[in-house]
């Protein structure tokens, strides 16, 4: 396993998504998906106060007991867990994180991200409360995301000198989504921030199980009603040609997602979720194809780009 940089941390170029725990999955399959991310040299698990309704956090800090200095945790704070817990005030923003730190049964954060913009509150005052809680020891490092390049300029100038900045932004990125490449992603390089694409293999699209014409495996994730998003008609058209292109260079999909997006300068980690070890062992298995500039041409092509 690779390891690239997120400020001062060092993280595995496959990382955990943990927003199935609780959801998909119970505890127990947590545990099991937990200790093989672990065994294939994943030190990378990304979670949210929100993901399985405050449960994986729990889950996951029950899952790490024991070994928590084998792993960087990173988690967020913003969207609504409730009607009275959310935003990104900075009483707020010290009680989130109290709650995330007590519910993954630990002292500290790893790296603590704001999970989108709170257009109520200015990112300076949001900011001076993250800062506190990096001085209190209680958080690394911190980050954002779904933000835009606009706003990511704005967080960058509202930083008292010596201060915690954001270090890293989270936003949707992959071979069927490339958005960010217009604005953000060149930000990113100006800012010297560390890029993390959620959604890498579109909800599923990219892992190569989709089959057109077919309905998705019954306990996939593109099974459920909120991916259809994913499976328009011109998706399932370019996954088809990029499954070609793969199984032409002796790969799969799957590899070319991954490998693909590790090949963007700003990408530190490729976070991918899973419900069971044997996904976490694909998916760690999945960055090790080196493209050439013929191949990322190419794939512009087939992509339209």
């Amino acid at each position: 396993m690779d390891f690239r940089s997120i400020g001062s941390l060092r993280v595995s170029v496959v990382g955990l998504g943990c927003n199935n725990f609780g959801m998909r999955i119970d505890e127990a399959a947590t545990r099991r998906v937990v200790d093989a991310a672990l065994d294939a040299g994943i030190n990378f698990f990304d979670t949210a106060d929100i993901y399985g309704a405050t449960k994986s956090e729990a889950f996951l800090g029950r899952a790490l007991s024991g070994r928590r200095d084998r792993a960087i945790i990173a988690t967020k704070f913003g969207m609504a867990v409730d009607e009275r817990r959310k935003g990104a005030r900075p009483e707020y923003v010290r009680q989130a994180c109290e709650d995330s730190l007590r519910r993954l049964g630990t002292d500290r954060i790893d790296l603590y991200q704001l999970h989108q913009p709170d257009p109520a509150v200015p990112v300076a005052d949001t900011l001076g409360a993250m800062n506190d809680l990096v001085k209190a020891g209680k958080v690394r490092e911190i980050g954002c995301s779904n933000f835009s390049a606009e706003q990511l300029d704005e967080a960058a100038r509202a930083v008292k000198p010596g201060a915690a900045r954001f270090v890293s932004v989270q936003n949707e990125y992959s071979l069927l989504h490339r958005e960010p490449e217009k604005s953000v992603l060149p930000a990113c390089e100006r800012l010297n921030l560390a890029f993390l694409p959620y959604f890498p293999l579109a909800s599923g699209l990219l892992t190569g199980k989709f089959e057109p014409g077919r309905p998705a495996p019954p306990d996939s994730r593109l099974s459920q009603s909120w991916t259809s998003r994913f499976t328009t008609d011109a998706n399932v058209r370019v996954t088809e040609a990029l499954k070609a292109f793969a199984a032409r260079h002796g790969h799969t999909v799957l590899e070319l997602a991954f490998s693909w997006l590790l090949s963007r300068a700003p990408v530190a980690s490729v976070i991918a979720g899973a419900t069971s070890p044997e996904q976490v062992r694909a998916n760690a298995a999945a960055a090790k194809w080196t493209l050439t500039a013929a191949d990322l041409a190419e794939i512009d092509r087939l992509t339209d780009r």
